[in-house]
């Protein structure tokens, strides 16, 4: 995946500030972006306004830095603090998407479609980390497309964190337009090439 220059400032800094399963759920949810970004630009469904793909992996990763230590209880509102402790900074646009996976705490409006690809796929890894969590293996690369499909649909209490209502919203005409079981698809597919790095 491309990602500015400074890439393994940002994912020292993740490391350093986040327990390990924060962590690799901001690895898990910057592949899914990518996977997203590339899906809509082979259909040719991204404007001339949407952020650059680098923006998309960087509000990926650092959408939960501040969600840790001294910045916990204001998360998601420190994001800038958090990442000065490590002499870094993020434009406009990355903090832009970075509001949007959780606009009810921050007031943000989704506005890209790189804002609803961070708010409809956030809590999805959790789900799907979930399902490789229970087979004999713990792999990711067992799981299967129908599995996560099936928790998803039709056991609610299954990874009862998962925000499924927002999940759903990848298939809004005005989001991304992405039909369920496609979106999942996607992130599963995502997380799968990443696997070794987020210990699944």
């Amino acid at each position: 995946m491309n990602m500015p220059d400074n890439r393994e400032k940002f994912l020292e800094a993740a490391k350093k500030q986040l327990e390990p399963n924060i962590f690799y759920h901001s690895l898990a949810l910057q592949a899914c972006l990518a996977g997203i970004y590339d899906y809509l630009t082979e259909r040719g469904e991204l404007g001339a306004g949407e952020p650059k793909k680098d923006d998309w992996l960087l509000a990926g990763l650092c959408h939960d830095i501040d969600y840790s230590g001294e910045f916990k209880q204001d998360h998601p509102h420190k994001t800038k603090e958090a990442l000065a402790k490590y002499g870094l900074e993020i434009s406009e646009t990355v903090l832009q998407i970075i509001r949007a996976h959780a606009p009810e705490l921050i007031g943000a409006e989704l506005k890209t479609k790189a804002d609803w690809a961070i708010y409809t796929a956030d809590s999805l890894t959790g789900l799907i980390t979930a399902v490789a969590l229970i087979l004999p293996s713990k792999k990711l690369a067992d799981v299967k497309l129908s599995s996560v499909l099936k928790r998803f649909l039709k056991e609610p209490k299954f990874a009862a964190g998962t925000r499924r209502e927002q999940v759903a919203q990848c298939a809004n005409p005005e989001g991304l337009n992405i039909p369920l079981e496609k979106f999942i698809e996607i992130c599963l597919l995502s997380m799968q090439k990443i696997a070794s790095e987020i210990a699944l």
